[in-house]
């Protein structure tokens, strides 16, 4: 991992150095959804682009330091902005465009957030903003055109250099005591960090096409559809597919466009393997990968029976890069099941509640040794919330809320949240969200919502719910809480399952005792189907 310099940006340091080496190298292909359309990118055009979007954004009163609300769907002018922010020091705030406008009021508020690059289609979210607003596609009143800016040449626009040390990038995370926290992470900890994400676990070098499947409002796409791809000179695939995954619609994208190297949640996999992998070929497939929930080995050994290829699994959070992989290039085989060895350059290991190291095979929490510097790589802090971020760096640990174990040749074993994040499908939901949701229904005097397992999601999101006296519990009741949660939170958000109680168990303090609740969900069938 390169040593931290005193100046940096990804932008003029990683990317405009492809685009002098290899200018019309292919950096970005983009496909439609309905693939009528296809663009290829090169280096030196989007480096043209971003400083074309760099130049008008700066213009548009937007300062260094600011953060700007991104939230566009798989089309070419994220990649244009998240470039053109980078370049002249601005911090993007990626999210995802399935947020309601409930989700984005907070996260306007909570980050002090006046602007902001949406398109038109998720421009009726923002009503009553008043910030500067840039819009992608048709015109709309109140709105600035990022396409008519990006139609003006940047007369060889450079930007002011940026501090290593200086803000490079936030995203929300969900948080189990109270709304998702801002993770910020400075420009040449995240920058330079992921050159790790794509060397040792992408295994990506200049002739690789590369498909991350995820969400652009996700760290994901930061680790795997930005910088790990373009620390190597490869280049992304995007297809600008909408709504849901479709397994079947993936493997057709991924033999016709032959792509080389794949990146997808778990349930992206076990949805492609269900929809059939029987007489269909990759000729130039060759190398996967996967994170965010634990892969199971039923899938990953069906995968590999039908395309010869295994999936290299991964561990990291919105907080850090990679910090535990199976990695081709090292030579250590490769473990089914299990979550890989420590990424080389984080001392990584499982300490108990005193903050004490554990033997191998002893359950642990998952903490990251702090040296003199902080790990490149590492978030600077929770932007606002200097209580979170005391709790989670304490002891000379950062302290990832996560459990696992580790045998005795280095390799890691998850085990679970220390908190009650839950993880459907690759997402992250914090429970605070969805209960909040709940209890906004009239209907509704207490909630409570824990992570189920389930077999296609990982997880999914099941409610508890107290009903106000006299009100009736149904099947009734579960549809009119499941809409009511849908107007207030992404749709990933809401509760599949719903079950009436009469009360919450809650500690002396008043918590819901939320690991009751896991346990009562394990011991009796279903209430109600997930949908």
């Amino acid at each position: 991992m390169s040593p931290t310099p005193e100046f940096f940006n990804f932008a003029t340091d990683v990317f405009d150095r492809w685009a002098a080496e290899c200018p019309d190298a292919p950096a970005l292909r983009w496909v439609s959804g309905d693939e009528s359309v296809e663009e290829c990118f090169s280096f030196a055009r989007l480096q043209e682009l971003s400083r074309r979007a760099a130049r008008a954004l700066a213009e548009s009163g937007i300062r260094p330091g600011e953060p700007v609300l991104l939230m566009l769907p798989r089309i070419p002018a994220w990649w244009i902005s998240m470039l053109g922010l980078i370049r002249f020091g601005a911090v993007p705030v990626p999210c995802t465009t399935q947020l309601t406008p409930h989700d984005l009021r907070y996260r306007l508020e909570a980050g002090g957030i006046r602007a902001v690059i949406t398109d038109a289609e998720e421009a009726a979210k923002f009503e009553g903003f008043d910030g500067v607003g840039w819009l992608v596609g048709r015109p709309a009143s109140g709105w600035r055109s990022l396409d008519d800016a990006l139609a003006q040449p940047a007369d060889n626009y450079t930007a002011a250099a940026t501090r290593a040390d200086a803000p490079g990038i936030i995203y929300f995370t969900s948080s189990t005591t109270g709304q998702p926290k801002m993770v910020l992470h400075t420009q040449a900890s995240y920058g330079l960090g992921h050159e790790v994400t794509g060397k040792l676990w992408l295994d990506l070098g200049p002739d690789d096409l590369h498909w991350n499947t995820s969400d652009l409002g996700w760290a994901k796409a930061a680790w795997s559809s930005f910088y790990g791809p373009w620390h190597c000179g490869a280049c992304i695939f995007a297809w600008d597919a909408r709504g849901k995954f479709s397994g079947r619609r993936t493997l057709d994208m991924l033999a016709a466009y032959s792509v080389t190297s794949l990146c997808a949640p778990p349930t992206a996999f076990r949805m492609m393997v269900k929809a059939g992998l029987e007489g269909r070929s990759f000729p130039r497939l060759r190398h996967c990968v996967t994170a965010g929930e634990p892969l199971s080995a039923e899938i990953s050994k069906a995968w590999q029976a039908s395309t010869g290829l295994p999936i290299y699994e991964a561990y990291g959070q919105t907080e850090t890069v990679i910090l535990i992989g199976h990695f081709k290039s090292l030579g250590f085989p490769l473990v089914p099941g299990s979550l890989g060895r420590a990424t080389p350059g984080y001392d990584v290991h499982l300490v108990d509640e005193n903050l004490q190291t554990v033997a191998d095979g002893q359950e642990g929490e998952i903490a990251i040794r702090l040296g003199a510097e902080r790990p490149v790589g590492l978030f600077k802090e929770f932007w606002r919330c200097p209580e979170q971020t005391a709790q989670q760096f304490r002891g000379g640990w950062y302290l990832t809320g996560d459990r696992a174990t580790r045998d005795a040749d280095g390799y890691f074993w998850f085990l679970g949240r220390a908190d009650d994040v839950i993880k459907s499908s690759g997402y992250r939901i914090g429970p605070f969200e969805v209960e909040s949701a709940l209890q906004e229904h009239p209907a509704v005097l207490d909630a409570a919502v824990v992570g189920h397992p389930d077999s296609l999601r990982g997880q999914i999101v099941k409610a508890f719910v107290v009903l106000h006296p006299g009100k009736e519990a149904g099947e009734e009741m579960r549809w009119a809480l499941r809409e009511h949660c849908k107007t207030l939170v992404a749709p990933y958000k809401y509760p599949r399952e719903i079950e009436f109680v009469p009360e919450l168990p809650k500690t002396v303090s008043g918590k819901t005792r939320r690991f009751e609740l896991r346990e009562h969900a394990g011991k009796i069938p279903p209430s109600s189907p997930p949908v």
